[in-house]
């Protein structure tokens, strides 16, 4: 870490008092920071656990029914039934403590185009639901994912930039700070004793002129 440069006397002691005032505040705010986002974290964690889940589940669940559908219709059908256009996906975003997020994701499955062959069976129909479902809840997963993600990261960066204030620089700056009064102090102490030496040294030689002038007298 580089040498402070301090000014010297009275100015350097108002000087790091500035500093410390300013790498306190630093501290507290930072450790507020760190308090929400990991409030947020776990929040967002919770979501992940949830959202995990249901893609899971629903995962299954399309899976089983494209099963059915390949069984009962066969895998031309399916391929012909399948959307020409990818699903749209909408993320909305949030923000804590200048942190941006993503939120809540929402995934719009394409309208079926006019010439679009219709499903033969049931189970191609239940097919197509259980996939829209399951993509609806990989895309909120994966959602929370990156905002936990995000939110570690962040979370990680707050720590290590308290640390450094908290454990080394504010510190160093009391340090700094402590050494300098008490060069202060002593040079005042110091001065102080020459002022008083310097008064006595007067006295005495003015008392001696004085004794002079009567010895001196008639």
């Amino acid at each position: 870490m580089a040498e402070l440069r301090v000014p010297p006397g009275r100015a350097g002691r108002l000087w790091l008092g500035e500093r410390l005032e300013t790498a306190r505040h630093a501290a507290t705010l930072l450790d507020h920071k760190l308090h929400v986002l990991r409030t947020e974290q776990k929040r967002c964690a919770l979501i992940a656990d949830r959202t995990r889940t249901e893609w899971e589940t629903a995962q299954r669940e399309a899976a089983e029914w494209l099963t059915r559908a390949a069984i009962l219709a066969g895998q031309r059908d399916i391929r012909l039934c399948t959307p020409e256009r990818l699903a749209e996906v909408t993320i909305n975003w949030n923000a804590v403590m200048g942190v941006r997020y993503p939120g809540d994701a929402v995934c719009t499955a394409p309208d079926k185009s006019a010439g679009a062959r219709s499903p033969g069976t049931a189970a191609l129909v239940e097919a197509a639901t259980a996939h829209q479902r399951a993509l609806q809840a990989a895309v909120a997963h994966a959602a929370a994912t990156a905002a936990c993600r995000i939110l570690e990261t962040e979370t990680v960066e707050t720590r290590r930039r308290l640390r450094a204030i908290a454990d080394r620089w504010t510190p160093r700056l009391e340090s700094a700070l402590r050494a300098l009064v008490e060069r202060l102090d002593e040079a005042e102490r110091a001065e102080a004793v020459q002022l008083r030496w310097a008064a006595a040294r007067g006295s005495v030689t003015f008392g001696l002129a004085g004794r002079g002038g009567e010895v001196a007298g008639p």
